[in-house]
């Protein structure tokens, strides 16, 4: 092949494979091995849609029906659910459809934001509960109610957990809060929904988003949608020319690899949530351990979440008289089998530990002590 830039197109392969990931928006997505069978079988094109009789999620082989309107809303604890392109499309989805120009929405201050950008599409004015600040940036959710009383918002939202330090907030309690003031409470489960257990149902949400590829063992893009019943003509209605068609699905939603490999994955998600709190116990083990080298985790304590957020001024310190500045942290750990950190990140950055074993974080403590006795 005569032009280089195609030659490499052809050639893709990824650098961080078979490696210690720490990455947390990877490490609750990582395929099984059914998965990766399913990538294989239904990776051409529109595969999935060989059976399909004008509406996705009504297909019955493979079995996307069964899965979308029974296994997946018993899952989430809710009465109607969808798959959808990612968490993102999911909250714009319902606020596109609940809300009109100049309506408010109350969200939590650790919000992601695609939770911003989605109420701008939809031309939402957006009224932010703050968090507690530094060092554990909580958020009290009763502070949402005088903000509800004031702004009388067209709906309220709450990350749960928030993806920068992994609190949990008390999301029952705004529940109660939002049925009080008859207001839809939508819980952004992005970090939750195949992490750990969650019920949009027992929390007195509205409705709730997850993340496939962060947190469903799934290729991506790809998320779920669940919700009560009483919302489902307004968010699932249908098209006035196309019947069959789901508007704000733009008619069919996730076609391929992203639905067949959460399909896949399915099974082994739905028993990995009954080990959460091993997960939580692996997570608070590792932030003790490397808080004794000087690190600091921010965010709440005891933490209740694998997603974690450290300060690291000694890292920033070498990183100031080292040639390669601040991606010498980056190479060290890569020769070391490493994926954490994003490359260029020493004064501070998140970790997970949701995907790796005792023994990894054990040797992960070990490669971090081994990089400061290094350069000190």
């Amino acid at each position: 092949m005569k032009d280089k830039r195609l030659q490499k197109l052809g050639e893709l392969h990824r650098k961080h494979k078979d490696i210690i990931t720490l990455m947390p928006l990877q490490t609750g997505g990582l395929l099984t091995e059914a998965a990766k069978k399913a990538l294989i079988e239904f990776g051409d094109g529109y595969s999935v849609c060989d059976f399909c009789e004008g509406n996705l999620s009504n297909i019955a082989n493979p079995p996307v029906r069964e899965f979308v309107h029974e296994l997946l809303p018993e899952f989430l604890g809710c009465d109607v659910a969808a798959v959808t392109h990612g968490a993102r499309e999911a909250k714009f989805m319902i606020m596109h459809s609940l809300a009109g120009h100049g309506d408010s929405i109350i969200v939590d201050g650790n919000r992601h934001y695609t939770t911003i950008v989605a109420a701008e599409r939809a031309g939402l004015n957006v009224v932010e509960v703050p968090s507690s600040g530094y060092p554990e940036f909580t958020i009290d959710v009763n502070q949402y109610e005088p903000l509800v009383e004031k702004h009388h918002p067209r709906m309220i939202l709450l990350t749960y957990p928030d993806g920068n330090y992994g609190n949990i907030p008390d999301a029952k309690r705004l529940g109660e809060i939002a049925q009080d003031h008859d207001v839809p409470f939508i819980l952004n489960g992005a970090y939750a929904v195949g992490r750990m257990p969650v019920n949009m149902n027992e929390l007195g949400a509205d409705f709730i988003i997850g993340s496939s590829h962060k947190s469903m063992a799934s290729a991506g893009p790809c998320g779920v949608l669940g919700m009560k019943k009483r919302w489902e003509e307004v968010v699932l209605r249908k098209s006035e020319a196309y019947s069959n068609k789901e508007l704000e699905l733009l008619g069919c939603t996730v076609r391929g690899v992203p639905l067949v490999t959460l399909m896949a994955s399915f099974p082994y998600v739905v028993e990995r949530v009954h080990d959460w709190d091993g997960q939580v116990l692996k997570a608070q083990w590792f932030s003790s351990e490397i808080e004794k080298l000087g690190f600091k985790q921010l965010g709440e304590k005891p933490h209740r979440h694998d997603l974690l957020y450290f300060e690291t001024a000694m890292l920033y310190e070498i990183s100031k008289h080292v040639r390669e500045r601040g991606y010498f942290l980056y190479k060290e750990l890569k020769d070391r089998g490493i994926w954490g950190p994003q490359p260029g990140l020493t004064r501070a950055f998140k970790l997970s530990t949701f995907a790796a074993s005792r023994e990894q974080l054990s040797f992960v403590l070990d490669s971090f002590k081994s990089i400061l006795s290094k350069y000190s």
